[in-house]
């Protein structure tokens, strides 16, 4: 199954996204639609209002999550590419939502920074409520898959040692245009291993593959909840593969009228256009 936030001409609406038409749920957004015990069977019967598919204008899939959880650091090969050893434990920071925007919607490069860069990432999205989990309540907690590139602004994320201050500027990181129930995959789950990248003015910048990852989905929700209750709607960026803007020689970065388009398959393709900033 597979599940978006469209905006409407009343709203955003959560839908089930079928092959030609994408079915309201009679949720606000996938948010709504994961906070409810049955949210699973609620979608599937649904049988509200229907869209083309064609033609959707997709908002951020979780447009108000109550966590954005990133890593860092989680792909063997830009790991090395960056000089760094394999991390005994995950990289966390944090990102807030007013980075996310939907799945064509406009990159905003900020005025402050010409150093704005790409990360085609694969997203965990949470399902039900879930503390101190095993494995098998992790991948029980787990609502599916989605597409995420954490556009990273390098200059203010290299400021100090938090990176915080350069993964977190507004209309920054598309999201969606869908999540991907594990069921849909190719083995059914839990993890996803499928060709990852992001490609540039028709440029492929970043090509690995998900198999490339340090910390899989099911350890990454049993990791972060030893550390806080993880919610429906939270979403989990599981960091980048090697070919970022920042390691290359010169470095390559955003530039006002990039087209970025980032594609993890069997998941979904996010396609934005870079637009500067206004004052």
């Amino acid at each position: 199954m597979r599940l978006a936030t469209i905006r409407t001409a009343t709203g955003t609406r959560a839908v089930r996204v079928d092959d030609t038409t994408a079915v309201e749920t009679g949720d606000a957004d996938v948010r709504a639609l994961l906070e409810r015990p049955d949210w699973a069977a609620h979608a599937a019967a649904s049988a509200g209002p229907s869209h083309a598919v064609d033609g959707l204008d997709y908002a951020a899939l979780v447009p108000n999550p109550e966590k954005i959880i990133c890593v860092g650091l989680n792909y063997r090969d830009h790991v090395l590419e960056m000089g760094n050893q394999l991390p005994e434990y995950p990289t966390l920071f944090g990102k807030y939502a007013p980075a996310l925007i939907g799945a064509h919607d406009d990159i905003v490069l900020p005025l402050v920074s010409d150093k704005v860069d790409w990360e085609a990432e694969l997203a965990v999205v949470v399902g039900a409520p879930v503390r101190h989990a095993t494995r098998e309540r992790a991948q029980a907690a787990i609502a599916g898959y989605t597409v995420l590139n954490d556009v990273s602004v390098r200059d203010y994320q290299r400021r100090t040692g938090q990176f915080l201050q350069g993964k977190t500027f507004e209309h920054s990181t598309p999201i969606g245009p869908w999540l991907v129930t594990p069921d849909e995959l190719p083995d059914g789950g839990p993890e996803v291993v499928a060709e990852i990248s992001s490609v540039l003015d028709g440029e492929t910048m970043q090509r690995s593959s998900t198999s490339e990852l340090v910390f899989g989905a099911v350890d990454l929700v049993v990791y972060l909840s030893e550390i806080l209750t993880l919610n429906p709607g939270d979403v989990i960026a599981t960091g980048t593969p090697g070919g970022v803007g920042h390691a290359r020689t010169p470095p390559r970065y955003l530039t006002d009228g990039a087209e970025l388009v980032t594609s993890i398959a069997g998941v979904g393709e996010l396609r934005n256009t870079c637009r500067l900033e206004r004052r």
